[in-house]
C-alpha cells in the first residue's frame, strides 16, 4: 500500500469530544509528514473556523473547507479552488427555508456567520451542550440572516439550515431538491442541511487536491464519520469510517478504525494503512 494523501474529517473524527486533537493523533499527523505523506483536513468547517491545534502542525499545507466548496494553501491562506453558489439556488434555499421554524448559517469567503438567536441559545435548535463553544465561538451572530445572505450573495459558499426534527428535515430536503438542481446537499449531524455548489463536497476537493499534486486514487485514503464524507470515503483509494460512525458512512467504508475519542485516525495509519 503506497498511500501519499490522507484526507482528514475533523469533528468526532481527528478531533477529540472536546474539539481537541489528542497527543495521540498529533504524534501521527507529525510523523506521517515526516514520511512524505500528506495530510489535507476536510471539514465542513469554513476556513476561518478551522482549529488551532491542527493548524498549528507543521506540514499540514492543505484544507478543503466548507464541504469542498473552497480549497485553501494554508501557509498563505490563498484559495485555490472554489464553488459559490449561484444567485438563483440562493434565491431558492431561501424561499424553502422561509416556510419553517429554522435558523440559517451562512459560510461566506471563509467566514462563518448565523442566526442570532441561534448563536446564542444553540440547545433550542437541538445542538449538543458540547457544540455549544464551537457554534459560539466561530460564529459571527447576524440579525436577519436572509438579509444578511441576499446582500452577500455574489460570495456564498455555502448555506446550512438548522432544522428541528428529523421529518422537518426530509420534508426541506424535498423541496430543496426540487427548488433546485444546482445544489449540493449533506449533513454531518443530525439538526442540519447542508448546502453548496452541485460541483463541491469534500469527494471534489480530494479529487481537486489529488489532481494538484499528480497522485493517482490508489494513493489516496479518507477518514471520516458522517453522512457528509461518505462520497469523501468513495473517492478515495482506501475510505475508513471511524467505530463511532453513522451507519450509511460505515457502510460507504472499506475499513473501520476505533472512536474518535481513542485516537482512532493514529490506529487507523497504524494498523489499516501500515504507514506508522
Amino acid at each position: 500500500m503506497n498511500i501519499q494523501c490522507i484526507a482528514l474529517d475533523l469533528d468526532r473524527t481527528t478531533l477529540n469530544a472536546h474539539g481537541r486533537l489528542s497527543d495521540g493523533n498529533r504524534k501521527a499527523l507529525e510523523e506521517a509528514i515526516k514520511k512524505g505523506v500528506h495530510i489535507v483536513i476536510a471539514s465542513g468547517r469554513s476556513f476561518a473556523t478551522l482549529p488551532k491545534d491542527v493548524l498549528a502542525i507543521s506540514g499540514i499545507e492543505y484544507a478543503i473547507t466548507s464541504n469542498g466548496a473552497a480549497i485553501y494553501y494554508i501557509p498563505t491562506k490563498t484559495c485555490l479552488h472554489e464553488y459559490k453558489l449561484t444567485k438563483e439556488s440562493v434565491e431558492a434555499i431561501l424561499t424553502v427555508a422561509k416556510n419553517y421554524p429554522i435558523a440559517l448559517e451562512a459560510f461566506i469567503d471563509g467566514e462563518a456567520f448565523a442566526e442570532k438567536v441561534y448563536v446564542e441559545n444553540p440547545i433550542v435548535y437541538g445542538a449538543t451542550k458540547k457544540a455549544i463553544p464551537y457554534i459560539q465561538n466561530t460564529r459571527k451572530p447576524i440579525n436577519q440572516m436572509a438579509h444578511f445572505i441576499r446582500k452577500h450573495i455574489d460570495g456564498i459558499d455555502s448555506i446550512d439550515i438548522v432544522v428541528s426534527s428529523q421529518k422537518q428535515k426530509e420534508e426541506i430536503e424535498y423541496y430543496l431538491k426540487k427548488a433546485s438542481k444546482d445544489i449540493y446537499i449533506t449533513s454531518s449531524v443530525s439538526q442540519l442541511i447542508e448546502i453548496s455548489h452541485k460541483n463541491a463536497g469534500k469527494h471534489s476537493g480530494l479529487r481537486f487536491i489529488r489532481e494538484y499534486l499528480h497522485l493517482k486514487k490508489e494513493q489516496t485514503a479518507a477518514f471520516g464519520d458522517g453522512d457528509n464524507d461518505i462520497d469523501l470515503l468513495l473517492e478515495a483509494g482506501i475510505g475508513i469510517a471511524m467505530e463511532n460512525a453513522s451507519e450509511k458512512c460505515k457502510k460507504s467504508a472499506d475499513a473501520i478504525t476505533i472512536h474518535h475519542d481513542q485516537d482512532g485516525v493514529a490506529y487507523g495509519m497504524k494498523n489499516i494503512l501500515k504507514i506508522l
